[in-house]
Parts: C-alpha cells; sequence; structure tokens
C-alpha cells in the first residue's frame, strides 16, 4: 500500500482485463485537458515568434525603406493564404510572413515616434503586453463561459467604429473624433482578446488544436492594440511639451 492510499498488489500487475467505463471516461477526460495544455503552450510561442518576426520587419523599414502599401498588400495576401492552406509547417512560415510583412508596414510610423521620442515606442509596448497578459489571464481564469456572448455587442461595435472611420475620411475628422476612434477602438480590441480567449479554449477542448490560426488571431488584436496605445502616447506626450513650452 502507497502513501496516498492506492492498494497495489501482485494480482494488480497480473490484471489484463480492459478498462471500465468509468477510466476511459478518466482517460478522455485527461487527454483533453493535456492537449489543451499543450495548444496553449504552442500558441503562446508561436505568438511570440511572430512579435520576433514582426520587430525584424520593423527594423528591415529602416534598413532598406521597404513599408508601405505593398507590405500592406502583401500582409493581406499571405492572411488569405495561411486561412485556405492545410499543411501545418507551410502555414507557420505564412504566419511569420505576415508577421514580418506587418511590421515592415508599421515601419513609417515608428521611424516617426522613434525621431520624436524612442519612450514613447517602449511604453506603448510594455503597455500592450501587460494589457494583453492581464486580460488573457483574466479570460483563461473565469470559471464561466458568459464573455463569449459579448462577440455580438463587439461586432456591433466595430461596425460602428468603421462608419465613423468612413465619415470622418470624407467629411474630414477633428482631433476629438481620432481621439475617440482610438479609445473606442482600443476598448473593443480588449473586448476582443478576453472574448476569443475563451473562444480558443472552447475549440481547444472540442478538438480544434489549431494553434496556428489561433496565433494570427492574437497577433492581430496585439498588433491593433499596439498601435492604438502608440497613437495615444504620442497624443499624450505633444500635449506634454505644448504645455512645458508654454
Amino acid at each position: 500500500m502507497e502513501a496516498n492510499g492506492t492498494i497495489w498488489s501482485h494480482d494488480s500487475l497480473r490484471n489484463f482485463h480492459e478498462f471500465t467505463p468509468a477510466v476511459q471516461n478518466h482517460l478522455k477526460r485527461f487527454c483533453i485537458v493535456l492537449d489543451s495544455r499543450c495548444c496553449v503552450l504552442d500558441l503562446y510561442l508561436t505568438l511570440f515568434f511572430a512579435l520576433l518576426a514582426s520587430a525584424f520587419g520593423a527594423y528591415l523599414h529602416m534598413v532598406w525603406n521597404i513599408g508601405g502599401n505593398v507590405t500592406t498588400l502583401g500582409f493581406t495576401g499571405t492572411m488569405i493564404w495561411l486561412r485556405f492552406t492545410p499543411y501545418a509547417a507551410k502555414r507557420l512560415f505564412l504566419l511569420y510572413l505576415s508577421a514580418l510583412l506587418k511590421g515592415a508596414s508599421f515601419g513609417p510610423m515608428i521611424m516617426l515616434v522613434i525621431d520624436f521620442d524612442s519612450s514613447v515606442l517602449v511604453t506603448a509596448f510594455v503597455g500592450t503586453a501587460v494589457v494583453f497578459v492581464c486580460f488573457s489571464a483574466a479570460a483563461m481564469l473565469a470559471t464561466r463561459r458568459e464573455y463569449l456572448y459579448l462577440g455580438a455587442s463587439l461586432s456591433c461595435s466595430m461596425s460602428i467604429l468603421w462608419w465613423v472611420k468612413i465619415a470622418s475620411s470624407i467629411f474630414g475628422g477633428s482631433t476629438t473624433v481620432v481621439k475617440f476612434e482610438l479609445y473606442f477602438g482600443l476598448l473593443i480590441f480588449v473586448g476582443y482578446i478576453v472574448v476569443d480567449t475563451q473562444m480558443i479554449i472552447e475549440k481547444a477542448h472540442h478538438g480544434d488544436m489549431d494553434y496556428v490560426q489561433h496565433s494570427f488571431t492574437f497577433f492581430t488584436h496585439f498588433a491593433s492594440l499596439f498601435v492604438r496605445i502608440l497613437v495615444l502616447n504620442m497624443f499624450r506626450k505633444m500635449k506634454k511639451g505644448r504645455k512645458d513650452r508654454r
């Protein structure tokens, strides 16, 4: 008899009978949990390398000035290609390629921020990482899945934001409208982090272990958050600079 109360005997070693249904169900639940944890680990490791690829893309723009409309179209093309590619290795390559192109597309804005104040870039990245980790953890630790029902509200909010952007581009937008777009978009993508985290967990529990597509979803949310926090920090720094000059 072991310390935990489990009884072992020679008869146990000679028992070759099939597992009972209760034992089989227990093993299935254990395998599902184990697969889900492996999927989460693969997901966040893949997301980490995608962020590195994006940073490398921004660096390539600083060296060769490659960022612009071409890289934006390339990102859109690889995003569509990724969705319709079945092979895991190729999909992983497409994910990193799309992240690199996205980083190159952000290159002009990042260079502008660095020329203005490089600390804004660091603050924006750290702030984005903290927000992403905190809300992802909150979604994973939640005992219920009620956040999944926020998806419809977020889609409606995204459509409102889209129409506001179209109206401001046609009729011209003031600084107040731009700030509204930034803050409203920030709240929307924070909500999407929570909803998509729980959605990915639910998919993993039901056997969907497509960590590449899940990592791509998180990467796009991270990039959207980063841009908004970066621009808001720029506004804050510029406003503070004007006050100091007075």
